[in-house]
């Protein structure tokens, strides 16, 4: 059994068993990968794929348990690689991170600007996408490190660190009857406007629904997205009431109003998640350093022996969190 052959099989699987694109992935030939899936059959003395003549169609349930625990030992591999590069090239190496698009645009420039002056030898990869899109690309080793918005009951396999508090501003053109009350947002009115916000599943949705569920109220959501840029530009064009994520609000939106709506809606909270069992090269602790001042390296080892991330929020409780 060779490690190019667990390869394979995984990459097959990843690219929904079409060998053409896992030979295209892999820079090898289509052949080439089915003669090696073929050989690890024979020598294990079972079916890893289901076929339909030549065709994969799918996992035996076999061939299911020696996928999963070949990803575990490609992920081992890569740590053992990590181990020695840390010894090697400590300043050199990749960080890859998936986050969403509001983190990446609004959080991570300014921290990936100092963390680039610190290592300038270190290439960094942001990947965008939904909470289930960054979960699977955490615990399929395709990221290093997932920043999380939304939906942290997804990373129960993963270590999940408390960053910071956000929450939300309601967003209007400067003539909007709304940009001209002097009394304080109720969720009453907001429920009479047609709504611009995140798609479900995105950057603390969850939470707006839970406040107008909780006052009975069924919001008229006219339009969603998963970037801020986007519900702006929507506002602009008159669609309607935008709800997003203060920090998005920046000095370049002058043309619209911002209303702060953080009493109205539960406080959400970014963390960063890595896999168990990860090597964490020391740049990587420098940029969650970065990213939130109170997770230093000898808190996040410590964090990392613990046994589930109610044991780490317990860990972090009496550390009063930054808001944005």
């Amino acid at each position: 059994m060779k490690l190019q052959q667990l390869r394979y099989i995984v990459e097959i699987v990843n690219q929904n068993f079409n060998i053409t694109e896992a030979a295209e992935v892999l820079y090898t030939s289509q052949p080439g990968i089915s003669k090696q899936v073929r050989l690890l059959e024979s020598e294990l003395g079972i079916n890893i794929f289901e076929r339909n003549g030549k065709h994969i169609k799918g996992l035996t349930p076999s061939g299911e348990q020696i996928v999963s625990i070949a990803r575990e030992l490609l992920l081992k591999t890569q740590g053992i690689k990590a181990v020695a590069d840390e010894q090697t090239h400590p300043n050199k190496g990749t960080l890859r991170i998936a986050t969403t698009n509001t983190q990446a645009r609004y959080v991570l420039p300014s921290i990936i600007e100092k963390f680039k002056t610190q290592y300038p030898e270190v290439n960094l990869h942001l990947h965008q996408g939904s909470p289930n899109q960054i979960y699977d690309a955490l615990m399929l080793g395709e990221v290093d490190i997932a920043i999380v918005t939304e939906a942290q009951y997804l990373f129960e396999n993963a270590v999940l660190l408390p960053c910071y508090l956000w929450n939300r501003s309601v967003i209007v053109k400067p003539n909007h009857p709304l940009a001209k009350q002097t009394q304080k947002l109720t969720v009453e009115q907001l429920g009479k406007y047609n709504l611009i916000t995140y798609t479900f599943g995105f950057t603390g949705r969850s939470d707006l629904d839970h406040a107008f569920n909780k006052v009975g109220i069924l919001p008229n959501i006219v339009f969603t997205a998963t970037d801020a840029d986007v519900i702006k530009t929507y506002v602009r064009l008159g669609l309607g009431v935008g709800i997003m994520a203060s920090m998005a609000y920046t000095q370049y939106d002058k043309d619209l109003v911002a209303i702060d709506a953080s009493h109205l809606f539960q406080s959400s909270m970014t963390q960063i998640a890595f896999r168990r069992g990860m090597f964490l090269r020391n740049y990587m602790y420098d940029f969650i350093n970065y990213f939130s001042p109170h997770l230093t390296k000898m808190r996040v080892e410590e964090a990392e022996q613990l046994r589930d991330n109610n044991a780490i929020l317990r860990l972090f409780e009496k550390i009063t969190l930054e808001e944005k």
